[in-house]
């Protein structure tokens, strides 16, 4: 690839790139991409606070995970296809910037489609999205013989499923299908090929993604995450600081959210998974599409802890039982998830079972002391354990062996 600043820049042959290219790591075009998501990721975590708030929290959750996986696939997608055929030429910046277009038209529609059930801006924004990313397909396929069938199959497979996106809205806007069961047909139809289309197209030949790229792109989307959660809880601060709601509790849950959200990112980076990645090339998409429950474990965190901070100053509909699951059941699921991703890639994940599960137990044992103790207890006491969870995980590789002594 030609250095930046001379006029080779302008066009590249999209050929697939080394999968043990040295010094690899993620691109500036790359980073900026992912702002992009900040501002969906956060669209869509308040309007799930808000819920939760209101007291509809499951009706709000049937949304957030809808929305969310539209995010979480539309930037997984790219991420790796960018790892197998990033050029970073003209016509790549420019359709990456369609597809980042795409994420913030779909972030402007996710109040019209909690408030109203109208998604018709959010499937705008995905079909947006999705144009572009055939659009790369299209050139890797010309300008990649050797590849071009799995090319041609990731272009066709994106393509016909875009069209059931809009068939399914259409209906909807018809009133073919009820809300619900254009839910159903989402899930059980939609969710399940979107995820089939890789293992499809590669059947005729792998792409060349770089294991340590892709592990270091994960993990920067995760601090993304925690990101939203931090701006999610400091919203409410705000909020609370505002109205002077200032108290114990308030304190409490917002030295609580930092320790919680602190000792999760440290369980992540416990176990790098771009060696993992390198040694089992097979395990890649269970540990991909794990990522979506740890991701969205992580954004509906956020909004736990928002409203956690927000009752803290005044009192709202959902009752505390609701609030502390809001925050525990996140948080029990990213730990549990996170483990099972590390089982994909390593014979033995750092996190030892009889401690995650002990700790997963407690965790969603807690928000029932939520009515007589306080949802600020049960932030508190959620953190703790997620500390001694980390203390327990890295206390082994404390210990002194004998013959480090002798030396």
């Amino acid at each position: 690839m030609p250095p930046a600043g001379i006029p080779g820049r302008i066009r590249v042959r999209m050929t697939a790139r080394p999968i043990d290219e040295p010094h690899r790591v993620s691109s500036p075009l790359e980073l900026l991409f992912d702002l992009t998501f900040v501002v969906a990721i956060a669209a869509v975590t308040a309007q799930f606070a808000h819920s939760i708030a209101a007291g509809h929290a499951l009706d709000g959750l049937v949304l957030f995970l809808l929305v969310f996986f539209s995010i979480w696939w539309a930037w997984m997608n790219f991420t790796w296809f960018a790892s197998s055929y990033d050029t970073d030429d003209v016509p790549y910046r420019l359709l990456t910037m369609v597809q980042m277009a795409g994420v913030l038209v779909l972030a402007a529609g996710v109040p019209t489609a909690a408030d109203h059930d109208d998604f018709r801006i959010v499937t705008l924004g995905y079909l947006i999205m999705r144009i572009g990313l055939v659009a790369q397909w299209l050139r890797a396929a010309v300008e990649d013989p050797p590849r071009r069938r799995t090319a041609l199959r990731y272009a066709a497979g994106i393509t016909i499923l875009q069209a059931g996106w809009v068939l399914r809205l259409v209906l909807v806007e018809t009133g073919v299908l009820t809300s619900w069961s254009a839910l159903l047909l989402f899930f059980v139809g939609l969710v399940v090929l979107e995820l089939a289309v890789p293992p499809w197209a590669e059947r005729t030949g792998a792409t060349t993604w770089h294991p340590h790229h892709i592990g270091e792109r994960y993990g920067l989307f995760t601090i993304i995450l925690l990101g939203e959660s931090v701006l999610s809880a400091t919203t409410a601060v705000e909020g609370a600081l505002a109205a002077g709601g200032v108290s114990g509790s308030f304190v409490t849950v917002a030295f609580s959210g930092l320790v919680l959200l602190f000792a999760l990112w440290w369980l992540y980076f416990l176990q790098p998974a771009g060696e993992g990645l390198s040694d089992r090339r097979h395990r890649s998409y269970l540990w991909g599409y794990g990522h979506y429950g740890i991701f969205a474990c992580l954004a509906a965190l956020g909004a736990g802890l928002e409203v956690a901070v927000e009752q803290s100053g005044h009192a709202l509909a959902a009752s505390p039982l609701v609030i502390g699951y809001a925050v525990a059941i996140p948080v029990a699921v990213f730990i549990a998830l996170l483990r099972a991703v590390h089982v994909c890639l390593v014979a033995q994940p750092v996190i030892r079972p009889v401690v995650l599960v002990s700790c997963v137990v407690v965790i969603l044992l807690l928000p029932l002391g939520a009515a007589p103790l306080g949802v600020a207890a049960v932030v508190a006491a959620t953190a703790a354990v997620c500390v001694l969870l980390v203390a327990a995980t890295i206390a082994p590789g404390l210990q002194v062996r004998p013959q480090e002594v002798n030396r």
